[in-house]
């Protein structure tokens, strides 16, 4: 492709040498870099694309995209932009023929409920007939077609090329999270939106935005970014939900379980097995429980609707939706003791889960397994205590992805948040597999176990080793030792 049209909508500041040079593909890591490649140097929180130029160059590369031109510039092309991070989208987005204009791109950000949603706009976009692709944390989708996940929200190389390889499907959405790193770091640049949904915003991702008003920030540029003809809905029970809206060209919609707005819902009815909801005065039984799942079937419901969706059908294929893997996933074993894996890791999500199984559980006991991730948001560690000794009889502290920390590190910080009562009900067990069996085991007949955190994560990350571990693998394995013990 054309150096000149690859450049299409992006600012350059200035350049040196003959920008009518064919490009044969693009990269942003100098050591993937290979002959006839635009090499786009990024800077980074740990290192700076500018220090690699040279190696890029040696590597193949014919053109450099740049903050700064180096004082040595040889017959390379050289392009310097005011925002490299910026310039890769609209760049990545040429180079594959700018596809978010050929399919309607939904995206999703706030703290909680990404991945449910935009699974469910997936699936039942797919149940109505249509091809449909999907970017999610669990896995990706091209019309049907299963493709690793790597990040919740891809580099913008790797994002286009997919939704390349959707509108050449013939898909006609794209349903997509939209992590705050991503909108930070301007990964979905040059992609045009049909439309944004907000979901809540809670505490996260501190150890990387600093402050609560900077990580509010960055989540409402996706939606100050959005186009006149887009439509922008958000979840107005979230303090932080109209202000998303403010500025925003896009339509304005609203969605709420309390309030008055386009998209209502009610809890009619639950239990363990569903829930009886009414939006916008039609009843529909669902297979999902908790109120948090009440906002996300809403938006599921509220952006179909503005798609052009049916109401009627949109509701009869809700009924027949299912969870999606690692959110509220039972598991029966002996004594009537239910297991339950979900991948609630933030104080307000291990809440909403333990709040929706309290409601449930009837008399029955709840004993919470969870950890916390290492090298992310410290403070939110003596929270998730709290949460956990608030809604459980008994409480199970163990690791979850240490990472590079050391797992009683980790745990050290989470015992801060338990005061004296909590501490005589809580056990610290540093061996995630070994926590999950005591939990099981010590539990009485009919008890609710709770193992929060990894969900989907089939991997356990230990020093930059990702060592396989499936909460539910551990849990069967526990469930069918005990069962034949108790057989013989």
């Amino acid at each position: 492709m054309n150096l000149n049209s690859i450049l299409d909508r992006v600012k350059v500041l200035e350049s040196h040498g003959d920008k009518n040079i064919t490009i044969n593909g693009i990269c942003f890591d100098s050591r993937s870099c290979k002959k006839g490649d635009l090499f786009i140097a990024l800077r980074g929180s740990s290192s700076d694309g500018h220090q690699f130029i040279g190696m890029a160059l040696s590597n193949g590369a014919s053109a450099v995209v740049c903050e700064e031109i180096p004082e040595t510039v040889g017959n390379a092309v050289f392009i310097k932009v005011a925002d490299s991070h910026a310039a890769l989208g609209e760049i990545a987005s040429n180079f594959y023929d700018r596809p978010s204009e050929k399919i309607k791109i939904v995206g999703i950000t706030g703290t909680n409920g990404k991945t449910t949603t935009v699974t469910l706009l997936y699936r039942l976009f797919t149940a109505l007939g249509y091809k449909c692709g999907l970017l999610s944390t669990i896995v990706n989708y091209i019309a049907g077609k299963e493709v690793d996940a790597t990040h919740t929200t891809p580099d913008p190389v790797a994002i286009n090329s997919l939704m390349a390889q959707m509108a050449e499907a013939g898909c006609e959405y794209c349903f997509m999270e939209v992590s705050s790193h991503s909108l930070d770091q301007k990964r979905v640049a040059g992609i045009r939106f049909t439309g944004a949904i907000f979901s809540n915003i809670t505490h996260d991702h501190l150890d990387y935005h600093k402050t609560f008003a900077e990580y509010i920030r960055v989540k409402k540029t996706l939606f100050d970014n959005l186009t006149p003809d887009a439509f922008a809905l958000t979840n107005i029970d979230d303090k932080n939900g109209l202000v998303m809206l403010q500025n925003s060209p896009a339509k304005k919609y609203r969605y709420s379980c309390l309030s008055p707005a386009e998209f209502n819902c009610r809890i009619i009815e639950k239990g363990l097995d569903g829930m009886l909801i009414k939006i916008d005065n039609k009843e529909v039984w669902t297979k999902f429980i908790g109120v948090h799942n009440a906002y996300n079937l809403l938006a599921v419901y509220g952006a179909a609707v503005l798609l052009g969706a049916d109401k009627e059908e949109v509701l009869v294929h809700m009924s027949s939706l299912t969870s999606v893997a690692g959110r509220l996933e039972y598991l029966k074993g002996f004594n009537d003791i239910t297991a339950v894996v979900d991948y609630a890791h933030t104080p307000d999500a291990l809440e909403n889960v333990l709040k929706t199984l309290k409601d449930s559980a009837g008399d029955s006991e709840i004993v919470t397994v969870f950890g916390c991730g290492g090298n992310r948001d410290k403070t939110k560690r003596p929270e998730m205590a709290q949460v956990a000794a608030k809604y459980s009889h008994k409480v199970v502290v163990t690791s979850d992805n240490p990472r590079f920390e050391v797992p009683e590190e980790i745990i050290k910080d989470i015992k801060a948040g338990f005061d004296i009562k909590d501490l005589s009900r809580t056990l610290f067990i540093t061996d995630r597999k070994e926590a999950i069996r005591t939990a099981i085991i010590m539990s009485k007949p009919g008890t609710i176990i709770l193992v929060a955190g990894k969900g989907h994560e089939n991997y356990q990350d230990v020093m930059g080793v990702k060592h396989h571990f499936d909460d539910k693998e551990v849990i069967a394995e526990v469930f069918t030792i005990n069962n034949l013990d108790n057989a013989l």
